[in-house]
């Protein structure tokens, strides 16, 4: 007989379920299927929203939420104590870039368009956990999606800098957080083939190039079609199974961000 799930008894928020081809949504099934219960978070199309949380193993309550919005912001404690008392965790999953910021465009890309990918995808990351603090305890996990922003992906432009900008956000919420005993860290996950990414790069699902290439460089190899691991990834910081893990930047990606380049002979 199997025994309880990682979190079991525990709430989870997830934010960014756009469709069940999104990271979110598998991190929200993978949460459930650990015993948790998870609330989820629309911006926009808020009845598509919905519609995707009846395909989760149990549907689960939406609550609007537009992370540019100080209304939204402020009275989003008040609107998810509707359904829950306290969270013990939460998945960022929010970024976006307009089209001018990317693909190439980074030499000519207008200031508001760099703005609008910072606020989005890297404030936001501050202002979404600062506002949830009410409802924060003592061993709280805050778990972001990021993309290795050590290095240059061509087309990736603006938000490859507001990824770099996310990850120094964690490292700073991790200090400013780790005296109430809240964890904050990241997954950088290697590509998948979610709407966004299609969107961004048609058929080359990835900064790096073509599918194959990523899968070359990866000791381990890569599925961008399997969201399974980087599921389990988020589920386990967002346990207690890593209580004196904090700031870190958890890599998800075959082990791509290892090898060079030039590839590794070796596969």
């Amino acid at each position: 007989m199997a025994g309880p799930g990682l979190l079991e008894g525990k709430t989870i928020l997830v934010t960014g379920v756009l469709t069940d081809r999104s990271i979110a949504f598998h991190v929200a099934r993978a949460a459930q299927e650990q015993g948790a219960r998870v609330v989820l978070t629309g911006y926009g199309r808020l009845s598509l929203v919905e519609r995707i949380a009846k395909r989760l193993p149990r549907p689960a309550p939406v609550v609007e939420l537009d992370v540019t919005d100080d209304e939204h912001l402020a009275t989003l404690e008040a609107r998810l104590r509707e359904h829950v008392d306290h969270l013990d965790g939460v998945l960022h999953a929010v970024a976006f870039a307009p089209p001018g910021a990317l693909g190439g465009n980074f030499l000519s890309t207008s200031r508001q368009d760099a703005t609008t990918a910072f606020e989005v995808s890297t404030v936001s990351l501050q202002a979404l956990t600062t506002a949830l603090l009410p409802l924060m305890t003592k061993g709280t996990s805050v778990v972001g999606l990021d993309f290795d922003a050590r290095q240059v992906w061509s087309g990736y432009d603006w938000m490859g800098v507001a990824k770099a900008g996310l990850e120094a956000c964690a490292r700073y919420l991790a200090a400013y957080l780790g005296e109430r005993g809240i964890r904050v860290n990241l997954v950088a996950a290697g590509p998948l083939r979610t709407p966004a990414a299609l969107a961004t790069y048609g058929d080359a699902t990835d900064p790096a190039g073509s599918e194959g290439e990523w899968d070359r460089r990866a000791p381990l190899g890569w599925r961008s079609t399997d969201f399974d691991p980087v599921g389990r990834a988020c589920v386990a910081l967002l346990s207690d199974w890593f209580p004196a893990t904090t700031g870190e930047i958890l890599h998800v990606d075959g082990g791509a961000h290892a090898i060079g380049d030039g590839g590794f002979r070796g596969r």
